[in-house]
């Protein structure tokens, strides 16, 4: 080993002292021949490489290809037979670097073809042929005048073609300081390797000096690894491309692992499906730039201007566009990792409305796959009833109900998954759509649907099949969707109105509930009246149904539709202790499917409400009534009592006197009142739905008309919330005018009998003995009138007449208080309407003045 260490010293210094200019082999060495010997050792023992990869193919290929693009085929043909018979000699006498000996033949052609009849050119690949890694150092012998230095390099790193002028004045010192700062920035791997190794890194793969560091997450390149710190700087920006590919595939394969779970979905499937495609398109591009990286990285010495080579700053040109796209992704798959369905679908959205075209064209591409399940969910939802949505995705929510609650219940919207590219009209419409088809299907068993939801896609130019709509065709849906709303509540509405007979059962609820049938009314009230007088509990409620059956053959009901007729029923309400027949009786009408979505319980009930207050109302008319009949025939009772004594005449006149102007002043209030229930509320509303059901265009808007008259009988009967006061104070007065046809009765009643028991008490004495005897079997009241005599008889008539004067002035003084607070609050009342009211009571001012005056 020695002796060949210094053969080479000897040759190095023969080819030295050659060089220097003034020395030959004989003379001693200077000291400026023993600087140029230091030099040349040193550059000799340095572990300095060229800036390509050492592969012996590639250089081949680079220097056939090179003499094909110069129009040498045949010399391409000869070098390439030349080179297969160097390659294949191998054993001990052959050459062992042989990529060195190509490299160098490499470049001396090249320095040959750029310089031209330049003398004395040492290639930089002559020590590189003899010690692997030597950097080229040449002499311009050929100039003698004094020149500054020039330098040029090639290629990148420190393989490059120093040229030094001859330097007489040993100028040359210059060239060795600045040397000697390109030694501080020598480089111990290539940039071939680094850019194979950042090609690993975007792939995920950890390469031979790039790898991912878990502690600083990211991937970084070995700080003992000495390279320049410009190529370590570009290493770590372009290794960002492989840190966000490891998010956006962590992402993918997570979400794949966990499918079939809630809180990925179809819509989560189909994103990460559109990430996956954008990832092989990725990969597409890494395939192409792994070709490239394999044909090694030229020096300064060659035509770089058509290479087809791949370096960092090449590298940093082609990963440009596939950052901004897996930047977009990242941001994506870290913002969107709790959101689903549609809520996930109008983030992105959201990503979108954004100015750069790249930017653009990706978000929509990824939201057509994106939002496929989504706009397959409304064409399923809008053209078949079908809700295909099995981890609540949609913006359509169903639940199990009953058939009755379908409409209003069964489905409803889930704002918090509606994207935001959907309208909420247009998310209102979609959904009374899918409703409609589902109301036809179920409770009206109808499937005329599925031709309107055919006219309405044909109509629209759309298919009926999938895929037909997509992301970006908002325009296409919204048509699609008003088309096929339009066609299908058209055909609900007429199954509605003409196969269930919507009107006929409105007009049969406000005849027997609402008791607009004044004959049926009249009638049943006069044959339920005894009956319901009795205690609830003792009362039949078949033999009530019997009497309605009879009241309807008794009256105009009989002529109605048979259907209407069977759904008219008795319900006997809840009684307590002491409650009346009056107090329970109600009618009911049974509304079945479909009629019973819009006749609902609640909805009964409020009708039950309103029937109760009609039925008292009709039943204190019935009371005035009876008590006007009872005050006519007793008129004869009064030509007999004003033949009395005096005190007895006056308190009798003064009774009924009294009692006729109580009647005449509660009679005045229920006759208006019925008035003004009967007309100014039931009618008109009435008429108002009438032309609101005309025009009705959807279910929804016949269930908006229905509401809104129900409403309004409520409000305007004083039933409503905000006139509880009042219903109150009302209910009050018409118990007042029960009371008083009660006592009233007790009146005529008493009068009756006593004319009886003094003509009794007239006929002989057997007979007053007789009506003696009877008087004790009759109740205190009025058996014990005849029992002392005419006298007797006659201060016990004027005892009752004065108790019933005191009974009538009592209910007289709290009727009349009780009906001054209800005018009084009237006015105070918010619904227009009860002016009419006022105005009917008090339409000759009578309690105005009344009320001032107190």
């Amino acid at each position: 080993m020695e002796e060949e260490e210094q053969k080479v010293l000897d040759l190095v210094k023969e080819l030295v002292l050659r060089l220097l200019p003034n020395t030959t082999e004989q003379s001693s060495p200077s000291i400026e021949s023993e600087k140029a010997l230091k030099y040349a050792m040193r550059i000799l023992g340095s572990r300095m490489t060229p800036s390509i990869s050492i592969d012996e193919a590639a250089m081949a290929e680079s220097i056939k290809r090179h003499l094909v693009n110069e129009g040498k085929s045949s010399d391409a043909l000869t070098f390439a037979d030349l080179y297969t018979k160097f390659s294949s000699k191998s054993g001990p006498g052959s050459i062992q670097n042989k990529w060195s000996v190509l490299y160098l033949l490499k470049v001396i052609s090249e320095d040959r073809r750029k310089e031209k009849k330049s003398d004395s050119r040492v290639s930089s690949g002559f020590f590189a042929s003899t010690v692997s890694g030597g950097l080229p150092v040449l002499f311009d012998e050929s100039n003698s005048s004094r020149k500054t230095l020039e330098k040029s390099r090639t290629g990148s790193g420190s393989g490059g073609v120093l040229l030094i002028s001859k330097d007489p004045e040993n100028l040359r010192d210059i060239a060795f300081r600045e040397f000697a700062n390109l030694l501080k920035e020598e480089s111990e791997i290539v940039e071939g390797v680094l850019v194979r190794d950042v090609l690993y890194a975007s792939q995920g793969i950890d390469g031979k000096y790039v790898k991912f560091d878990k502690n600083l997450d990211g991937y970084v390149l070995s700080d003992s690894i000495k390279v320049p710190r410009s190529m370590r700087i570009m290493v770590r920006k372009l290794c960002e491309l492989g840190w966000l590919f490891r998010r956006v595939k962590g992402y993918i394969s997570e979400s794949m692992d966990r499918f079939p779970a809630e809180d990925v979905g179809t819509v989560g499937q189909a994103f990460c499906a559109a990430l996956q495609d954008e990832l092989s398109e990725y990969y597409k591009l890494l395939a192409v730039l792994e070709v490239q990286s394999m044909n090694p990285i030229p020096m300064v010495s060659e035509s770089t201007g058509s290479g087809n080579y791949l370096s960092l700053r090449r590298l940093s040109v082609w990963f440009a566009e596939p950052m901004v796209k897996m930047r977009l992704m990242a941001v994506l798959v870290d913002s969107f990792k709790a959101l689903r369905g549609g809520a996930m679908a109008g983030a992105i959205h959201m990503h979108a409305q954004h100015g750069d075209p790249l930017v653009q064209e990706f978000m929509r591409r990824l939201l057509r796959r994106v939002c496929s399940p989504l706009f397959e969910m409304v064409r399923s939802w809008v053209l078949e009833g079908e809700l295909d949505d099995i981890f609540s995705e949609f913006f359509v929510l169903g639940q199990l109900v009953k058939a009755e609650s379908l409409w209003q219940e069964g489905y409803r919207l889930h704002s918090v998954m509606l994207p935001s590219f959907i309208s909420q009209s247009l998310a209102q419409r979609i959904l009374r759509t899918g409703k409609s088809i589902n109301f036809l299907r179920v409770c009206c068993e109808d499937q005329g649907w599925a031709d309107a939801a055919s006219e309405a896609a044909a109509a629209v130019g759309t298919t009926t099949r999938r895929g037909g709509l997509g992301y970006g065709e908002t325009d296409a849906l919204e048509a699609l969707v008003t088309e096929a709303a339009k066609r299908i509540d058209k055909h609900l509405m007429d199954v509605i109105y003409k196969g269930y007979k919507f009107k006929e059962h409105c007009l049969a609820i406000k005849r027997y509930l609402l008791l607009g049938q004044g004959d049926f009314v009249q009638y049943l009230m006069d044959i339920v009246g005894p009956e319901l007088s009795e205690p609830a509990n003792t009362i039949s409620s078949f033999k009530l149904a019997g009497l309605l059956e009879s009241a309807i053959r008794s009256s105009n009901a009989q002529y109605d539709d048979p259907d209407i007729l069977d759904r008219l029923r008795v319900k006997m309400m809840q009684h307590g202790t002491g409650d009346r027949g009056w107090d329970v009786f109600s009618l009911e009408y049974d509304a079945r499917v479909p009629l019973n979505t819009v006749f609902s319980e609640s909805v009964m009930a409020r009708y039950l409400r309103i029937f109760n207050f009609l039925w008292k109302l009709r039943r204190v008319e019935h009371a005035l009534i009876g008590v006007w009949k009872t005050m006519k025939p007793n008129r004869i009772t009064s030509h007999f009592l004003t033949k009395q004594e005096g005190s007895v005449k006056l308190q009798f006149i003064s009774t009924l006197r009294r009692c006729q102007v109580i009647w005449d002043e509660m009679n005045h209030f229920v006759s208006n009142l019925q008035y003004y229930i009967m007309f100014e509320v039931l009618e008109v509303s009435w008429s108002l739905f009438v032309d609101e059901m005309e025009s009705a265009k959807d279910l929804d808007d016949l269930l908006a008309a229905h509401e809104k008259y129900l409403h309004s009988i409520v409000e305007k009967s004083l039933l409503g919330e905000r006139s509880q006061t009042l219903c109150k104070t009302l209910f009050v007065l018409l118990d007042l005018i029960l009371q008083f046809r009660s006592h009233a009765d007790r009146l005529y009643e008493g009068i009756h009998e006593l004319q009886a028991r003094t003509m009794e008490s007239s006929l002989s004495s057997r007979g007053r003995n007789k009506s003696r005897s009877r008087s004790i079997e009759e109740p205190p009241e009025f058996g014990s009138w005849v029992g002392g005599g005419r006298k007797a008889l006659t201060q016990r008539a004027g005892e009752f007449l004065r108790n019933m004067g005191q009974e009538l002035d009592r209910i007289a003084n709290e009727y009349s208080l009780t009906l001054e607070g209800f005018i009084g609050r009237l006015p105070m009342q918010q619904h227009v309407d009860l002016k009419f009211l006022l105005f009917r009571l008090d339409f000759t001012e009578f309690y105005s003045r009344l009320r001032v005056s107190t």
